[in-house]
């Protein structure tokens, strides 16, 4: 089992960048496929990007793709994404997950941290 926490949301301006973190607790991270999502007011959950758990591959919402990156670091147990230029309707919680390879869907999540980007 692994236990997530994430940092880095804040309020940022139109066009500015954020990066966030989630650190995990365990010994086994580098077991897990770790993922990115969010959930804006009064909307669904949505996914936003994930890794694979060597970095090797990397998968992208439309929504983010280009303007996001998403990386880990095995060693400090931690998993990143960096967003640049951002936009209004990126405000939301942005949630940090994780799933082993035998896992249908990603089962250990973070408490969130909140993203407000300034018109």
């Amino acid at each position: 089992q692994v236990q997530l926490v994430e940092s880095g949301g804040g309020l940022v301006q139109t066009g500015g960048s954020l990066r966030l973190s989630c650190a995990a607790s365990g010994r086994t991270f580098s077991r897990y496929t770790m993922g990115w999502f969010r959930q804006a007011p009064g909307k669904e959950r949505e996914f936003v990007a994930d890794i694979s758990w060597n970095s090797a591959i990397t998968y992208y919402a439309d929504s983010v793709k280009g303007r996001s990156t998403i990386s880990r670091d095995n060693a400090k147990n931690t998993v990143y994404l960096q967003m640049n230029s951002l936009k209004p309707e990126d405000t939301a919680v942005y949630y940090c997950a994780a799933k082993t390879l035998s896992d249908n869907e990603f089962l250990y999540w973070g408490q969130g941290t909140q993203v407000t980007v300034s018109s």
